[in-house]
């Protein structure tokens, strides 16, 4: 796709000269550790009641105490963060006028709008994979269900493509940063939110509303389980997302 490659490169490029791409990083990976060291130090507070009652020692594990909570809160953590880096993605460009310039180059939308998107997919990555080591630690002093480990890092990674997805269509139909960024949270935290209200809603409105939402379909992966109906869930969001942000930047280039 012509110009794909080109637009990736610029786009990383210009997250890692702002300052907002390591602000972000530093902060999920600050937060991170907290809630590490918080689920280390309840587990062993839980290990050394253990010690006076076999019941409860045969229940401990490593995957339930610390791993699936910890991912949990991740999940949380990044519906906050991923908003601070998708906010920018066409909003700076509307703003500096320089979008009028990319789009007078001999580059497709759809390479405009994938070169962003992946741009901003791999830093979410880079951002999971930084929080690896700790992770691995754990295999040194127990025996966490790997698999389970993995399925949560894809949900993760899922969720967050999903949401990024989200955040470039908002930042591509204002110039403003503040509000894209804004936008983006109270749409995100709706989808997450959603099933919350399914059994108020009732059918068959409830059953639309589970289906809908965010957390319904990532529960699975932090179960350790994959399943068609979810992944396709989260492939069908972010590429729905994409497509309109596609149809704003011809809206916006037949408007110029």
């Amino acid at each position: 796709m012509t110009g794909l490659i080109a637009v990736f490169r610029k786009e990383m490029a210009g997250f890692f000269v702002s300052p907002v791409a390591y602000c972000v990083i530093a902060s999920f990976l600050f937060i991170f550790g907290f809630f590490f060291w918080a689920n280390m130090s309840f587990m062993s507070l839980v290990s050394l009641q253990a010690m006076n009652n076999p019941m409860i020692a045969e229940r401990i594990n490593l995957t339930d105490i610390v791993v699936r909570p910890l991912l949990q809160n991740m999940g949380i953590v990044l519906l906050f963060l991923i908003p601070l880096l998708s906010m920018r993605v066409f909003a700076e460009e509307k703003k500096s006028g320089s979008i009028e310039l990319l789009l007078t180059y001999p580059i497709s939308d759809a390479a405009v709008v994938l070169g962003k998107f992946l741009a901003s997919a791999l830093l979410l990555l880079i951002m999971l994979l930084a929080t690896w080591p700790s992770m691995i630690l754990l295999f040194g002093i127990g025996d966490p269900d790997a698999g389970n480990m993995l399925t949560g890092y894809l949900g993760l990674f899922l969720m967050g493509g999903a949401f990024m997805a989200l955040g470039v269509f908002v930042s591509s139909l204002t110039e403003n940063q503040i509000i894209s960024g804004a936008l983006t949270f109270g749409a995100a935290l709706l989808f997450w939110v959603l099933s919350w209200s399914s059994t108020l809603a009732g059918d068959p409105w409830g059953t639309v509303l589970r289906q809908l939402s965010i957390l319904e379909h990532l529960e699975s992966f932090y179960k350790g389980l994959i399943n068609v109906s979810d992944l396709s869930f989260f492939v069908l969001f972010t590429s729905f997302f994409l497509f309109m942000t596609f149809r704003s930047l011809e809206t916006y280039r037949w408007r110029g």
